[in-house]
């Protein structure tokens, strides 16, 4: 019903910047939160940052003030701008989004692939 597709993860230098994006479609009635985790090898996934349809956004301890969330309603598009990245940074990157597929279906979270960012010299 509802697909989420992540681009923009890539091979970077540390102290390097990357623009991730995460487009939303199918059967899309509205979408509340949407937003991005990550998962490194052997570690948990955690929360990267997140942003409601009003532009409140939220960030986790680890990149704040490095990473900026940011989406485009319209398109149901949700973006994460990377900078400053390190070499701790490296993981998969997973867009997901909070989704009511109809007027009085409650929202449910869809998942991405992800996408691979790497940070290494």
């Amino acid at each position: 019903q509802v697909q989420l597709v992540e681009s923009g993860g890539d091979l970077v230098q540390p102290g390097g910047s990357l623009r991730l994006s995460c487009a939303a479609s199918g059967t899309i009635f509205s979408i509340n939160v949407m937003g991005w985790y990550r998962q490194a090898p052997g570690k948990q996934r955690e929360l990267v940052a997140a942003i409601t349809s009003d532009g409140s956004t939220s960030y986790g301890d680890s990149v704040r003030g490095r990473f900026t969330i940011s989406r485009d309603n319209a398109k149901n598009m949700v973006y994460l701008q990377v900078s400053s990245l390190k070499p701790a940074d490296t993981a998969v990157y997973y867009c997901f989004a909070a989704v009511a597929t109809c007027r009085s279906c409650y929202a449910k979270n869809y998942w991405g692939q992800g996408t691979q960012v790497a940070v290494s010299s």
